[in-house]
Formats: C-alpha cells, structure tokens, sequence
C-alpha cells in the first residue's frame, strides 16, 4: 500500500477521519465563570493573603540545590506581594469575563492560577524559608510516573480501545520491578520485568476487549482489583518474610547533564534527574511524532475514529489496536517500576495510591496528546509537591486535607468543569470484522 493512499480522505469521503473529536469544548458561558473564579481567588489572594497578614512579615524563596552553585535568595513582604498578584489574577479575570472570543481564554486563565499560587506559596513560607528549587524538582519526581500511565492511555485510547487498567499495571510493574531489581541487584532487570508486568496485563486487556469483545471499563477495573489482590497476597507472603533480599533494591542515582545540571535554578530541576524522567521525555517525543507523523500513528488515529473506513482502505484494525494496547501496557509497567526502583527502593501494598487513575485524567485533560497529557501531569505532580512541603510548615490546614488536593483536581478534570473534551469516536466501542 502506498503512502498517498493513507493520507487522510477529503472531508465528505467515507474514509475521512474527523479531527473535531480532538478538541475541547468550552463556550463563553464557562469562560466568564472562569473569570468569576479567577476575581473569587484574588479575593482570597489580597484579603487573606495579603491585607491578613502583618506589614513586617516577609517570606524567603531559597533558589540553590545540588549541584549548581549558590544563589541569592529571593526575599520578598509578604502583604505587598500578595496584594500585587492578587491585582494581577483580578485583571486576569476581568479579561475573560469581558472576552467575546474563546480562543486564548485558557491561556489567560493558567496565568491567574499561578498569580494566586505564587500568592499562596508566599503566604505559607512567611517568617521561614521555603526551598522552591527543591519543590520544582520533587514535582517532576511526582510527574514521572503520571506521564507514563498518561502516555500509556494516550497509546490504547488512541487506537480505540480505553485503558482502565493503568493503576493495575502501575502496581504490577512496581512489584515485579523491586522483586527483580532486588534479587538480581540489576536495575535496568527491574525495569524489565515492570515492562513485561505491564505488557501481559495489556495483553490480558487486548484478549479479552477485542477477542470477546468485553465491555472495556469493567475489564480494566477488574484487571486493576486483580493486581491490587494479587501484588497484596504476594507482598504478604513472598516480600515480606524476604525483604532483604527481593524487597529492597537500590535506586537510579540522579544523573546530571556535564554543564546543564550546574545552570541556577534550571539545572538541579530538569538536569539532575533519574533516567526514568529522561526515559519519559524521550518517549513523549517519540509517542507524539508517531502518533502524528508517521504511517502507524495515520492507522492508529484512523482506527480510533473510523475503523470501518480504516477496514476499507486496507489496515487491519484489530492488529493495530492488539500492538497499541500491549505497547501502552509496556509503557505503564515501566511507570510502575519507577515507584519502586526510582524513588523508594521499595514495594508496599497499593502504594501507588490510585495514581493510574489521575495518570488517566491527566491524559483526558491534554485531550488525548502526548504534550497535553505532560502539561496535565505537571499540573499534578505540583499539586502532590505542594502538599508534600506544606506538611513541613504550620498553615493551619488539617494534613488529610492537603492529602486530597491531587485527588479534588482529578475531579475537577473529569466533571468537566474545565471544559468538556472529546474522546475519539470510536473510543470504547467494540469492533468486529465483517
């Protein structure tokens, strides 16, 4: 088959793959309430925030970690600071309120949100210090695995068959990834056997969608109630009674860029990580360029849009869903790895804590694109930054609070209150050959 005969059909022609689904829908109705909810935090920015607090105090951003060399700290009133963001995520919000047009109105309304968290991360470190170099770098800490889950249902969803089964996936990577890694004292075997964990849960995944043709959202919960099941006996059984020797692996030691890791404040953040962090940069990359330019990635959209006319033109719909499904599974398996041989050196029972959950959120929030999905995950892994070092200072608010903020974004998300997205047509929908 040549390529000129998988270019996409003009609109009209029964093979043209609609492009529509891709995006998100939101009208000016839920613009001006984001304008509404930009003017309620600059309320609480300046009256809270800012007005509430004493003129003398003042907050200190430490901007140095490992390895790069020291820098000033950034000093700064806490009241006037305050008060001066708070002014800003207002006409932020005025802005949209008075928009006419929807386009750009996203944009507008990320830069109130981090006009009031710049706000609120003052008002937390007055009087004390707050390492905001070390915050930014834990948070891609917490991003990398969301990535992987969110990369990983980008790969299934976007062949047509919805992923579910992360958060099992994530937990069987993660426990065959420490029991390998330890037994063998060999890391990349642990990301191996958490690779080949999640390639057989997908292909479980795959088996039972596309062969039987099972309702997917139940397959997948009943995948992830396996793992959780099966990783909980075999911790108590297996890990437990040998934990030297198959339940305490060593880590990927952070590994530093020769030049980049030394540049102040960038460098220790996006330079001196592990190499699960660099392994997701490289695979966002090459997931996206796939996904929209090569002849795999045309198949894979077309069989997640319009498989019958995907049929049509020659490509075998359920081969490419099969190898998408087993891919992401991979992709997901290696995420689970990365709890365990990344960053604890140790497996416990549900410790990814339904993070396949807001790894598949974060991947619905970046409408089904690997860039998008990043932006999500970010998003998220700042929120668990956040309540990780605000448990370390004395802001008043209960630690199970603070605990729930991932999880209250993963709501927001999904209920649409950010704008409703659409999934691929035929995303979730069984599909036989005539």
């Amino acid at each position: 088959m040549s390529v000129a005969e998988l270019a996409p059909p003009a609109p009209g022609h029964p093979g043209h793959v609609a492009t529509a689904a891709e995006g998100r829908v939101v009208s000016l109705e839920r613009v001006r309430g984001m304008g509404i909810f930009l003017l309620a935090l600059a309320v609480v920015a300046g009256a809270f925030f800012g007005a509430g607090v004493p003129a003398h105090e003042k907050s200190t951003f430490l901007l140095t970690a490992p390895p790069a060399p020291s820098v000033a700290p950034l000093v700064m009133p806490v009241r006037w600071v305050c008060i001066a963001l708070a002014a800003a995520c207002a006409s932020f919000g005025l802005a949209l309120l008075a928009r006419r047009r929807v386009r750009g109105s996203y944009l507008i309304f990320s830069l109130g949100v981090v006009a009031f968290l710049w706000a609120f991360l003052t008002w937390v470190a007055k009087g004390s210090q707050l390492n905001f170099v070390q915050m930014l770098a834990e948070t891609l800490v917490f991003t990398t695995p969301l990535l992987y889950g969110s990369l990983s249902g980008v790969m299934c969803e976007r062949s047509g068959v919805v992923n579910i089964a992360i958060e099992g996936q994530f937990l069987a990577g993660a426990f065959l990834g420490a029991m390998i890694g330890s037994a063998t004292g060999v890391l990349w075997l642990g990301v191996l056997a958490g690779a080949v964990a999640g390639a057989l849960f997908g292909a479980l995944l795959a088996f039972l969608a596309l062969r039987y043709g099972a309702d997917q959202i139940i397959v997948g919960v009943v995948i992830v109630a396996f793992c959780t099941g099966l990783t909980n006996f075999l911790t108590e059984t297996v890990l437990t009674p040998y934990q030297a020797t198959l339940n305490s692996p060593s880590t990927f030691s952070p590994l530093g860029i020769p030049g980049l890791d030394k540049v102040p404040v960038l460098g220790p953040v996006l330079f001196y990580q592990n190499v699960f962090f660099y392994g997701a940069v490289v695979l966002l990359v090459v997931v996206h360029v796939a996904l929209f330019y090569t002849r795999w990635g045309l198949r894979s959209r077309a069989v997640s849009e319009h498989p019958r006319a995907a049929e049509t033109v020659g490509i075998h719909v359920l081969s490419v869903r099969y190898r998408n499904v087993v891919l992401g599974g991979v992709i997901a398996g290696i995420g689970g790895a990365s709890f365990t041989i990344g960053s604890i050196g140790e497996f416990s029972a549900g410790m990814t804590a339904g993070l396949g959950y807001v790894a598949l959120a974060a991947m619905i929030f970046g409408r089904w694109r690997p860039f998008g999905a990043l932006g999500a995950a970010l998003l998220f892994g700042f929120s668990e930054s956040v309540e990780s070092f605000l448990s370390l200072f004395n802001v008043g608010i209960p630690s199970p609070f603070l605990a729930m903020a991932p999880y209250v974004m993963t709501i927001v998300v999904v209920s649409g209150l950010v704008g409703r997205v659409r999934p691929p047509a035929a995303d979730g929908v069984p599909y036989s050959r005539e």
